[in-house]
């Protein structure tokens, strides 16, 4: 398609009709005599201003020879052929959208999102189709309605149109994920499935747990963040019984990883179907009464507030030893950098301490997640 042939002239069909004509020794009047049709409507065929209608080209066959077919064809090229240089000429008033909004077009070639085109309203065309709009006035219109009400960081605004791409992406993917209809109990049974599988690697478990959420109607994707977005997940319905998990791997983390995958999954299973949720950097840390809902789902699903009082109390006033983590995830069958992760949040040690325990994580070029050892950003 990126170097597909698109000539900038045009050619009616009157163009071959002529010819036909001239090789025959036939003139206008005599061909419109011999169709029955006025001689004017000829000329216009001829000249471009009349389209070659069905009746027009089956009466053609009959007096020239030539198959309905070809005329019908012809005229379809050629109206094809003009709306697409009037397409041109409107994609070239609009190409400076994609600087105006800083679109990440190298990194969206680079992960594959789009195919190179070495002329701007080509790669704008190429845009468009990854959006799934027809021009970017639609594109603001349809992707900048998911436009949450979010109060991001002022330092580190996001880049809107990034984050519309980075959504994008997971919707194609999701696409592809057949799907179940939802089942919210179901679906809870698998979070605590899953909540089990922690303590495995990834690259054993996941695809089971890809597979187990599209067995109870959420399809669960990884799409690396784009520059400047800033996010970690999202949530939103495709269809009242598909539901989308979204995840960035921005945080290189398991602890990190599986409570946004928690967190997002509250989303689906508290929150109802019509909002979209969005993952970002809050404005000094504040979230608004979902979120903390969300935060709060997933905090209590992988370590509950009792299980970490008693451990808390076992502690005292010190910081634990790694045996005691490590002893204390075991108790709960989690992993221990969940653990790690989650004490450090709470401030019962500091983010310096027992790091070795949590686990990296990396997104191949294949999509797949896979174990690495941490480091801490």
């Amino acid at each position: 398609m990126a170097n597909e042939f698109r000539p900038d002239y045009l050619s009616p069909p009157g163009d071959t009709l002529s010819e036909v004509l001239e090789s025959l020794g036939m003139t206008q009047a005599e061909l419109a005599q011999r169709m029955g049709r006025p001689r004017k409507t000829i000329n216009e065929i001829i000249q471009g201003k009349t389209a070659i209608t069905s009746e027009t080209a089956l009466q053609l066959e009959l007096v020239l020879n030539i198959p309905a077919s070809f005329w019908n064809n012809r005229e379809q090229q050629y109206q094809e052929a003009k709306a697409r240089i009037e397409e041109e000429k409107q994609l070239a008033d609009q190409v400076s959208w994609l600087e105006e909004n800083h679109l990440p077009i190298h990194e969206m070639r680079q992960q594959g999102w789009i195919a190179y085109v070495d002329d701007r309203v080509g790669q704008l065309r190429e845009v468009l189709r990854f959006f799934g709009v027809a021009s970017t006035q639609q594109c603001e219109a349809v992707w900048g309605a998911y436009k949450p009400v979010f109060r991001q960081s002022t330092k580190r605004p996001a880049n809107w149109t990034a984050v519309y791409a980075w959504l994008r992406r997971g919707e194609l993917e999701a696409q592809e994920i057949v799907c179940q209809p939802y089942d919210e109990r179901a679906f809870y049974d698998v979070l605590t499935a899953v909540r089990g599988l922690t303590t495995e690697k990834f690259e054993t478990i996941w695809p089971s747990v890809v597979e187990q959420c599209a067995r109870v109607g959420v399809a669960v994707v990884v799409v690396p963040a784009l520059p400047n977005t800033a996010v970690s997940g999202a949530t939103r319905w495709l269809t009242p019984d598909k539901a989308l998990l979204q995840l960035s791997l921005r945080y290189k983390s398991d602890d990190q990883f599986w409570f946004s995958f928690f967190h997002e999954g509250g989303h689906i299973y508290k929150h109802g179907k019509k909002k979209l949720f969005i993952e970002l950097e809050a404005l000094n840390g504040e979230k608004d009464k979902l979120e903390q809902e969300a935060d709060k789902f997933a905090a209590d699903l992988l370590i509950s507030q009792a299980s970490l009082r008693r451990f808390k109390r076992e502690i005292g006033n010190r910081y634990p030893s790694r045996d005691e983590v490590k002893r204390f995830a075991q108790e709960l069958g989690i992993a221990p950098g969940i653990v790690v992760g989650r004490l450090q949040h709470e401030g019962v040690m500091p983010h310096a301490n027992l790091n070795d325990l949590r686990c990296g994580l990396q997104l191949g070029d294949d999509g797949q997640i896979t174990s690495v050892p941490f480091r801490k950003a």
